[in-house]
């Protein structure tokens, strides 16, 4: 009956493509990409929440407070189950892989991440990692719009439109927020959009975030409805909140990949590395249960009026009406979340880092406001909780634009607008001063794939410099005469030689043009050496360089040809004009499918 129901939607689709024009056509994709991921925030969402509940209810009802202890222990080690006997082994993680697909992969994304996530994050995220459901949902629709643009023939203009579009849609779906949506799409993932890509993307994410609101409830979402009024006079302490943000994002960061990195390196068995992973981050939630799943919960409890229910069920509910304990618990449960998530995803869970901003963001305003009220002061500590989100998410991610808008949506209104933009600002200026990339970003330029803006760089590095060596060049020696150049001249297409000893060491280069008179005059050609008439080469190449290397070496040359080292020996020579055509015929491939 499915299948049946696919097939007739696909029928429909190939006769509209047919019978609209290419704009209606990405218009009408919009929508389906958009309900395709918000079908997915609804079941990771839905069945998050209903984990949630369960191990609430088991805690408060039966007193059996190791209950959040023991899920998360549970999903990972089913995650990593799935991974092996379901996914081949192997899943990628993060936003970055979007990054990488679109800017060195034509936008072509796997058909199995159209699943793979949904699995994978509903099991750890579900029975309680510590991370976060967005980042999968997002990489989930931009794999529906990379695979809807390959299964009707659209090109990578329209491709990587789509993938744009599943991910504001996810996004707008997630928090009921189709802006946001909207401008994470542009901000993080398609930086150099055109003006017209907005439309689609834009109906995309009211679609997202319509089917969101029509099918889950608001206890499912992230949302406020309580905020205080705005003072001015505040503004102070929101530039002093803004720098606070800024290193916490710095701080996170930073551990968080530390301990991701340490898993990754230790040589157990991907069971063991679970298990091991997984039972640390145990101790952390049975001591800090608030680390459970995103996290979501309590943030609403802490800008609530009775913030002191965050104690409830845990080791510190004796000191529930304790401001300075309150306190306390919640600046070591902001210190242990980048150790919690590190652990979640590096023992082998899948989730995101989105979640956590936000989570991390709640505490740190919660955290900082309530120590300058012990002193004194009277802060609105709702708004502070609330606005230090935006803080950490536009410092861990460098997204400004969204975390404002994301924060202005999900608390109902604009009032916080102007603390939103100070925060965020000063958060981002300070992250950016001392993380050049942002979180996910950071995983690239780890592995050397820094993601870039540039799309004539992001073409030049999906090309292979060995690949464009020719090594069929013929040579000469130093001490021949021009006779034996004026020969090889004769009998080859070769406009460039290399000068080489025995040993195949690199001695200079000729080039036919610099010796066009000499070869004309008999008495040069039969007693000048080789060596007199030869010049250093204008810039070696050597076959690990990028292709935009090479082509930074021949724009500052202005040279036609390069030699080429391989091991300090000489290996061939690279042509720019071969360069510049492979380099086109890419371009061609990834315009034209």
């Amino acid at each position: 009956m499915f299948k049946k129901l696919l097939r007739t939607i696909e029928k429909w689709l190939l006769w509209g493509q047919l019978k609209l024009t290419g704009k209606q056509f990405v218009f009408l994709s919009a929508v389906l990409v958009g309900i395709s991921a918000a079908l997915a925030v609804i079941v990771l969402k839905t069945f998050a929440h209903w984990v949630f509940v369960f191990a609430t209810y088991i805690n408060g009802i039966l007193k059996l407070s190791f209950i959040n202890s023991v899920l998360p222990i549970v999903g990972i080690l089913l995650t990593v189950f799935v991974v092996r006997r379901v996914l081949g082994g192997t899943i990628e993680k993060g936003t970055s892989q979007i990054l990488y697909a679109v800017a060195k992969k034509a936008g072509i994304i796997p058909k199995k991440q159209m699943y793979a996530q949904i699995v994978t994050s509903s099991l750890t995220v579900g029975l309680g990692g510590s991370a976060g459901l967005e980042s999968p949902i997002v990489i989930t629709g931009a794999a529906f719009g990379s695979n809807y643009a390959q299964q009707y023939r659209l090109g990578y203009k329209e491709r990587t439109l789509l993938i744009g579009c599943g991910v504001a849609a996810g996004i707008a779906a997630a928090f009921n927020a189709p802006i946001a949506g909207v401008l994470f799409a542009i901000e993080v993932l398609l930086v150099d959009v055109s003006i017209s890509a907005f439309t689609p993307i834009m109906i995309a994410a009211a679609t997202g975030a319509l089917v969101s609101a029509i099918t889950i409830g608001e206890d499912i979402l992230l949302n406020f409805k309580q905020q205080q009024t705005f003072d001015y006079h505040n503004i102070p302490f929101y530039a002093l909140l803004g720098a606070f943000t800024g290193l916490v994002s710095i701080y996170y960061s930073r551990n968080f990949q530390r301990t991701e990195h340490f898993f990754s390196r230790l040589r157990f068995t991907p069971y063991k590395k679970a298990l091991v992973g997984a039972t640390i981050l145990a101790l952390l939630i049975f001591v800090f249960p608030t680390l459970f799943g995103e996290g979501y919960e309590s943030i609403k409890t802490l800008s609530d009026k009775d913030p002191g229910q965050l104690l409830e069920n845990t080791l510190f509910a004796d000191f529930r009406n304790s401001p300075i304990a309150l306190l306390l618990f919640v600046g070591l449960t902001m210190l242990a979340k980048a150790f919690a998530t590190g652990l979640t995803l590096g023992s082998g869970g899948n989730g995101g880092n989105f979640a956590p901003s936000l989570f991390l963001g709640s505490y740190a305003g919660f955290f900082f406001s309530r120590v300058f009220n012990l002193t004194g002061f009277q802060l609105p500590v709702s708004n502070f909780t609330m606005v230090g989100m935006a803080g950490i998410l536009s410092g861990l991610f460098h997204a400004p634009l969204t975390a404002i808008f994301l924060i202005a949506e999900i608390t109902g209104g604009y009032d916080l607008m102007i603390p939103l933009m100070i925060v965020s600002s000063i958060s981002f200026a300070i992250s950016k001063q001392f993380e050049k990339h942002s979180l996910d970003v950071k995983n690239l330029a780890r592995k050397g794939h820094a993601f870039t803006s540039n799309k004539d760089a992001n073409i030049l590095s999906t090309l292979e410099t060995e690949k464009i060596i020719q090594t069929d060049y013929l040579t000469i020696t130093a001490d021949e005469n021009l006779e034996k150049l004026v020969d090889l001249i004769s009998h080859s297409n070769q406009v460039v030689f290399a000068v080489v000893d025995k040993e195949k060491n690199l001695l200079g280069t000729v080039y036919f043009n610099d010796i066009r008179e000499v070869i004309f005059s008999n008495f040069k050609v039969k007693y000048t050496p080789v060596k007199e008439i030869m010049i250093d080469p204008p810039a070696i190449v050597y076959p690990t360089d990028t292709m935009e290397t090479v082509m930074e070496k021949f724009e500052k040359t202005r040279a036609s040809f390069l030699p080429v080292l391989k091991n300090g020996k000489y290996y061939g020579f690279i042509s720019k004009s071969i360069a510049l055509e492979a380099y086109r015929e890419k371009l061609k491939s990834m315009i034209i499918e």
